[in-house]
């Protein structure tokens, strides 16, 4: 009976351990508007991926992030009872999305306006 509540506690635990590592920190960009400046996001962030100055003195940054999902490829054996068979699947979706993140600063360099793609 002990074994059975220490598995059930294991379980509970990484379960919980896989949840707490998806979760992210969201950025509230509308409040960072006219107080955050272009050198916290280079601190923050690293250098733009892009970025271009307006005829206005205006700087438009991007910053782009990639992230590959890994792909799903699953073997597992004893298909209908037959311990001699073998199943294969793989996903077929994108293994590779990406993310932009478009910020606008204004002359002296403050955040005016910002846009997720």
């Amino acid at each position: 009976m002990k074994t059975n509540v220490a598995l059930r506690l294991f379980w509970f635990a990484g379960v919980a351990l896989l949840f707490a590592g998806c979760v992210t920190h969201r950025i509230d960009w509308n409040a960072r508007v006219g107080n955050y400046t272009f050198d916290q996001a280079v601190t923050e962030f690293g250098p733009p991926d892009r970025q271009a100055k307006l005829s206005d003195g205006q700087l438009v940054t991007e910053w782009i992030t990639r992230y590959n999902n890994g792909g799903t490829i699953f073997v597992g054996g004893g298909l209908y009872g037959r311990p001699g068979s073998v199943g294969f699947l793989q996903s077929t979706g994108p293994g590779c999305y990406e993310s932009k993140l478009l910020l606008t600063f204004s002359t002296n360099n403050l955040l005016t306006a910002w846009a997720k793609k």
